[in-house]
């Protein structure tokens, strides 16, 4: 048992973090790959309703209880014109899709999704065009989905068949602009700009809606920090968050130092909590900025595959990652970090939710099915609701490539105090041995262990596949009890932990 490690932590009542906003288990669908066309809309199929939306998929995504939806992208964003998605399918054009070089048809715009956010019970955070478009877009594309009737726009959309508004109150300001992949990239002191004229006539036709101006594409661009403080000094009295991306792989397959990678997300996440405060102690400002974490995964699996897709098809299998086990505890260490700063990070989209990069996979035609990273998604969206405790944690550490002093022990716990309920999310990094982990519930200690949920297995590069669904899935296990007041769990090897704590 040489390979057993140990941590301890101390939960207190009264030492809390923040209430958790439900829109930190939010999720994109951008017209990319088989996101939409094939994933969420396949008329032919055989659970299709009557708007060609596939019931397997949404019965999938209600599982999951996401509460908002980033749409329609994504750097498919910065080429979009979403006058071509709306009015009578028979008329919409067939665009070339520069972002990912395919054939857009059309099929599937802004009210269908609205139709399908409203099928699967979620609310949809839309996304305007600051890359070929601008302020006139923006302002006509509120008009059409928030005001009620009476206006150009407005008429429009009632002549479509939607006489009520939408009435989408969260609004991104474009999509990682500083990118040179982006289509219209621009300079900090560009975007900033045009996203304060927008801003302007979007609020002036909606002064309800919230809005979220683009951060860096991730915390490795060159421009990374003075970016920030570029657009939020132009910005700040006009926008309500900033948006951070980043995404996460293990191509030289260094097991230890691709779970140590959430360390990364934690650093990128302070550091731009300290350019907003810089920003607005220089204005004097009262207004707090918060984070939006609109774009967050692990992506690279397929970046190979997608080198070979033959341009200007329809609906291609583009950025299809199959998800193994070791993937999904360091979503579990991601959603942990997110958590841990749910005082400022209000929103975050795991991207994507269908096929791309998703926790649910189709075939076309055929079945859909979990992936491992669906299970911790699933279980921090269910039980992640409350209020986030500050976690005292003294845990046996280890050095990676680019990480040192890393804990084994990754935890989070979150008390839903009107359903009397504490769970305590935990990945062991362990990969040779289990973790004892000893925690003290000082003011919780009436409370006992309902369930300990466990996804974990034999091969850290086991996966989920249409034939073999269940290979990969969450099991309970009878470890963890309370004894004087202290939570003994022993945790598996390379696990993803769930422990669910009921009051006596």
């Amino acid at each position: 048992m040489s390979n057993r490690r140990k941590a301890e932590m101390i939960l207190e009542r009264d030492y809390r973090i923040s209430a958790v906003d439900p829109r930190l288990f939010g999720s994109f669908v951008e017209h990319l790959g088989r996101a939409v066309y094939g994933g969420i809309y396949e008329p032919g199929h055989e659970t299709a309703d009557e708007h060609g939306f596939r019931g397997d998929v949404a019965a999938l995504v209600r599982e999951l209880q996401v509460p908002i939806v980033r749409y329609p992208g994504g750097n498919f964003v910065s080429g979009y014109n979403w006058e071509d998605g709306v009015g009578p399918r028979e008329k919409r054009p067939r665009r070339t899709e520069l972002a990912w070089r395919t054939i857009e048809t059309n099929e599937v715009g802004v009210n269908e999704f609205a139709q399908w956010a409203q099928k699967v019970k979620t609310d949809v955070m839309m996304a305007i065009n600051l890359g070929s478009r601008g302020v006139d877009a923006a302002r006509n594309l509120v008009e059409y989905c928030n005001h009620p009737g009476g206006s150009y726009y407005s008429d429009l959309r009632r002549s479509h068949g939607i006489e009520a508004p939408h009435n989408f109150k969260l609004w991104c300001l474009g999509n990682e602009m500083d990118g040179p992949w982006q289509i219209g990239a621009k300079t900090a002191h560009e975007y900033g700009r045009l996203a304060q004229e927008s801003a302007k006539v979007m609020r002036g036709v909606d002064p309800t809606i919230e809005l979220v101006v683009c951060g860096s594409s991730n915390r490795h661009m060159p421009t990374f920090a003075q970016w920030e403080a570029t657009v939020l000094d132009l910005t700040y009295h006009d926008v309500d968050y900033i948006s951070l991306h980043t995404y996460y792989g293990n191509r030289d397959n260094d097991t230890p130092n691709f779970l140590a990678r959430s360390l990364d997300m934690d650093q990128f996440i302070d550091s731009v909590i300290a350019i907003c405060d810089y920003v607005k102690a220089k204005k004097r400002s009262k207004k707090r900025i918060d984070l939006s974490f609109d774009e967050w995964n692990v992506w690279f699996h397929s970046n190979e595959a997608d080198r070979k897709i033959e341009p200007w098809s329809i609906a291609p299998p583009q950025l299809e990652d199959v998800y193994t086990l070791e993937d999904a505890l360091l979503v579990g260490s991601m959603l942990i970090s997110l958590l841990r700063r749910a005082d400022r990070v209000k929103i975050a989209c795991l991207a994507q939710l269908v096929n791309v990069i998703a926790p649910i996979m189709t075939e076309t035609g055929g079945p859909a099915w979990r992936q491992t990273i669906f299970y911790p998604f699933l279980h921090a969206s269910l039980y992640g609701r409350g209020v986030v405790l500050e976690p005292i944690i003294k845990s046996d550490k280890y050095d990676s490539k680019d990480f040192s002093d890393v804990p084994y022990l990754d935890s989070i716990a979150v008390l839903n105090e009107n359903e009397d309920q504490l769970t305590v999310f935990a990945v062991n990094r362990n990969l040779e041995g289990e973790l004892e982990l000893t925690c003290d519930l000082r003011g919780l200690r009436d409370y006992q262990v309902a369930e300990h949920l466990v996804l974990t297995h034999r091969d850290l590069k086991a996966v989920n596949t249409a034939k073999e669904p269940m290979n990969v899935i969450p099991r309970a296990a009878g470890g963890g009890q309370v004894e004087d007041g202290r939570l003994r769990a022993l945790l598996p090897q390379a696990s993803w932990n769930v422990i669910r704590l009921a009051k006596r």
